[in-house]
């Protein structure tokens, strides 16, 4: 049985209308206004234990209203829906203690404190016992490399430092769901790369069951198998990210290194130029004949290397985007 389970989930919010200028507030003093606004519209997914999935879409799709409702910040409006065999809204302590919510713009942390002294404050909200919060501590400190800045007032961290030290102040009772929302934003590249190998260590060694946010897709192709992607409230996809890669691109990328350059107009007779620099030529072509394209070019020039690759994964984003829009514009 899933260890989340979502049916037709519907989250509308009343917003009220108000017209420009002072004489519109009076107005509405009298008279309200009001707009119904679907945040999230009739999504259903289930999702297994264990597995790690990226919940990606643009701005206002959506991500966060959902994410909220399954860790029971928010009630919906219609549909049903189970984390671990609990109702999230219930909020009852047993499902409080299976869960985790971490959202990248949001501070628990004490500024003024250092990092210990939130550790132990969590502690003892979720009866965590002596023996396992010193086994747990030492374990993700050491994962996250953070050992030297526990006792250092959290103002005078960097990001990065607060960023891991926040992560490890929602995993000190272990949950087994974690709900990650834009977990690596701001953060340099470097960080990234650090936060996203915790992540994916985390999930192996508890077998914790993950939902990831982010609009850095390096984050969704190096940590999920498969991805819900999601727009305007609706889901648009759900699958595997290779599925994607190949349903909604319709063309590949040669990267192309000649020992001695060939005409150029030989070359764009081929495909699509994309890069010329140099010795280096970047060419998009048709995915279907991809193989054969670059069989021609090391049979008929000097090559020093060639390397075939999918295109830019937010590229094929937007192409499904746009595909799916496309369909939905009335005729």
């Amino acid at each position: 049985m899933p260890i989340i389970q979502v049916g037709h989930l519907t989250k509308t919010f009343r917003i009220t209308k108000k017209e420009p200028g002072l004489i519109g507030a009076l107005k509405s003093v009298f008279v309200r206004k009001y707009d119904d606004f679907s945040a999230v519209s009739d999504v259903s997914f289930a999702i297994e234990e264990g597995e790690l999935v990226g919940f990606i879409g643009p701005n206002g799709a959506g991500k966060t209203t959902t994410l909220k409702m399954l860790s029971g910040l928010l009630y919906p409006t219609k549909g049903t829906v189970t984390v671990a065999g609990f109702t999230p809204f219930e909020r009852k302590n047993d499902f409080l203690k299976k869960i985790s919510l971490v959202m990248g713009q949001k501070n628990q942390l004490w500024w003024d404190l250092p990092p210990m002294e939130s550790f132990l404050l969590n502690k003892e909200i979720y009866q965590v016992p002596d023996t396992q919060f010193k086994t747990v501590l030492a374990e993700l400190s050491s994962l996250m490399g953070i050992e030297d800045i526990l006792q250092v007032q959290v103002r005078n961290l960097s990001l990065g430092q607060r960023m891991k030290c926040e992560l490890i102040a929602q995993l000190l009772y272990s949950p087994r769901i974690l709900f990650l929302d834009e977990p690596t934003i701001g953060l340099d590249v470097v960080m990234q790369k650090k936060l996203r190998d915790f992540i994916k260590e985390y999930n192996k060694r508890y077998n914790a069951t993950i939902i990831l946010t982010s609009h850095y897709m390096d984050d969704v192709k190096e940590l999920c198998k498969r991805v819900i992607v999601i727009d305007h409230g609706t889901i648009l996809f759900d699958g595997a990210l290779d599925e994607v890669i190949r349903t909604y691109s319709n063309h590949k990328l040669l990267s192309i290194i000649f020992d001695t350059l060939p005409p150029i107009h030989e070359i764009k007779l081929l495909g699509n130029v994309t890069l010329h620099d140099g010795l280096q030529v970047h060419l998009e072509v048709e995915r279907s004949k991809s193989n054969e394209v670059a069989a021609h070019i090391l049979k008929m020039y000097s090559i020093a290397d060639l390397n075939i690759e999918e295109p830019p994964i937010e590229e094929i984003i937007r192409s499904l985007f746009s595909q799916k829009k496309q369909r939905h514009v009335p005729a």
